[in-house]
């Protein structure tokens, strides 16, 4: 175990109610229950999802490791009646499973080269090989982009309607607004965050919307991190829409020196699941404040959402 996650459980004593959590106690993997700061078992994580009707695992979309355990979780929860909603794919599209995995996921509009493939075959190949039906819940880049453009008339009425009626409270709004801003990395244009904050909201209805008509026991969501989040993202919605509903989040993070204390997950995710870091370049490299005043971006598809 490395010396970060070895601080990383020690920083945890104050708030395990002064319990020191010594790193040689810590379950493998390391997983940790954001409301307690306890470390969790993968078996105790299963137990739990398997008793939840909304299962949201988040991604950093670039980490390898991400993917691999969030197939095998799905793969234990052995639950015969669970659907799996993809941000990977459009709402409504259906995987049919072949002997090409690729060609499988391309037929239902997976764009393989956008999402760096093969990255996330080990993710899908589990849920198929499981026998769980594999469904989109994105929304298109064009209608995303539409959105940005001219606003809530670019939406199916639907989603405009799902997202009106579970408005986002003061302090969600402001987290969502942060988050845009710092992905693309100071260089949207404030005119542009409404626009922004819409297809991404629209995102994340398209989402709930998957998920609710899947009727999965449980139907569980394969997401960047920022949709699985409670003070934005999907929650948001199905706690307005399905105030009855179970819920549990599980945040998919990074072991770094950037990694933030357990507590300022709290509010974000029932769980987070940490794995080593990824080397990755700069993504804010790719940012050019020079780019084409005409281009409309959409919400951006980056490591941590």
């Amino acid at each position: 175990m490395s010396s970060r996650v070895a601080n990383f459980l020690a920083s945890l004593a104050l708030f395990t109610l002064g319990t020191p959590v010594l790193a040689a106690q810590a379950a493998e993997p390391n997983i940790f229950d954001v409301g307690t700061g306890a470390p969790v078992s993968r078996a105790q994580l299963i137990e739990r999802l398997a008793a939840t009707q909304f299962v949201l695992l988040g991604e950093m979309h670039d980490n390898a490791d991400h993917h691999a355990q969030r197939g095998e979780l799905i793969a234990a929860l052995n639950a015969p009646h669970a659907r799996v909603v993809a941000e990977h794919l459009e709402l409504a599209k259906q995987v049919q499973a072949s002997n090409d995995l690729k060609a499988s996921l391309e037929q239902a509009g997976f764009d393989a080269q956008g999402w760096d493939w093969p990255l996330h075959a080990s993710l899908f190949s589990a849920v198929l090989e499981a026998g769980i039906p594999l469904s989109g819940g994105n929304i298109s880049r064009e209608t995303a982009r539409n959105a940005v453009r001219t606003g809530a008339s670019a939406l199916p009425e639907a989603l405009s309607q799902l997202i009106a009626l579970a408005p986002l409270d003061a302090t969600g709004q402001s987290r969502l607004d942060e988050d845009l801003l710092g992905s693309h990395c100071g260089h949207m244009p404030a005119t542009m965050l409404d626009g922004m904050r819409l297809a991404q909201r629209a995102r994340d209805a398209a989402m709930f919307s998957a998920l609710r008509d899947s009727q999965g026991k449980p139907a569980i969501l394969v997401a960047g991190n920022g949709h699985v989040r409670h003070d934005y993202g999907v929650p948001a919605l199905i706690r307005q829409h399905l105030p009855e509903a179970s819920i549990v989040a599980v945040g998919f993070i990074e072991e770094d020196e950037k990694t933030p204390a357990l507590e300022q997950y709290r509010g974000q995710f029932d769980y987070v699941w940490i794995v080593p870091a990824t080397k990755r370049d700069d993504p804010c490299l790719a940012f050019k404040p020079a780019a084409s005043k005409a281009a409309t971006p959409v919400p951006s598809t980056t490591t941590t959402r």
